[in-house]
């Protein structure tokens, strides 16, 4: 799935990862590929991801934000 993390200012991030996770309103939780459709906002914490390699990618920091999930793209926008 393709994972692209944006700001006002960059693109922070836009590849194929396996998996992220993503500090919600309601909590933390995990996009897998195949992951049903979604729009939700961001708290601050950190996004993490693994690549398809199983090798974890760097931690980003974010303060809040929205996420878009659909047919394998994670779209992110932080603050």
């Amino acid at each position: 799935m393709t994972l692209k993390i944006i700001s006002a200012e960059d693109i922070l991030f836009e590849g194929e990862v396996s998996a992220v996770r993503l500090p919600g309103q309601q909590g933390a939780f995990t996009v897998l590929r195949n992951h049903a459709s979604l729009i939700s906002t961001l708290t601050p914490g950190e996004i993490t991801y693994e690549k398809p390699d199983g090798e974890e990618g760097e931690p980003i920091s974010v303060n809040g934000g929205i996420v878009d999930v659909d047919r394998n793209v994670v779209s992110v926008c932080i603050y």
